[in-house]
């Protein structure tokens, strides 16, 4: 399936928002927060204090989902994906920023309180177990499993 491959790559590199899902002490949480993807790590950021961040110390697993508001159901895609969470930090945690801010260029060019408040949250990958791409044009629930290694 390499075309499977390219094409989740695609549409990771297309897309802006995840949803985060995350579990701790048998409550649920999730939460939308912005990524960026080398390949299919996907990093974001987080304050520490909020809910997914504390549930994440607690429990480094989470789900994914990543899709556009489609209004069609024929037209739905998106990608599924479970996977392990780690905090960055040294050189890791600068890799991500720098990966960051050349797809959100208003990092790169953030100033004072912006730049201040950015040095102050965590920085996390979320490394993928498993990995579904769910493409509709394909037919109704069309869902399958993209290989993370080749």
């Amino acid at each position: 399936m390499p075309d499977s491959r390219a094409e989740v790559l695609d549409y990771l590199d297309s897309h802006q928002v995840m949803t985060l899902a995350v579990t701790a002490g048998g409550d649920v949480w999730a939460a939308a927060v912005f990524y960026v993807n080398l390949n299919f790590s996907l990093y974001f950021l987080s304050a520490g204090h909020t809910r997914h961040a504390r549930y994440i110390a607690s429990n480094p697993w989470a789900a994914v989902t990543i899709q556009e508001d489609y209004g069609d159901w024929q037209t739905i895609k998106g990608i599924q994906l479970e996977g392990s969470v780690r905090l960055l930090a040294g050189a890791e945690q600068s890799s991500a920023i720098a990966l960051y801010g050349e797809k959100y260029p208003f990092v790169g060019k953030a100033r004072s309180a912006v730049a201040a408040a950015l040095a102050k949250v965590n920085w996390y990958q979320i490394t993928p177990a498993r990995l579904y791409f769910i493409d509709n044009s394909k037919g109704f629930g069309h869902r399958e499993e993209v290989p993370l290694h080749r």
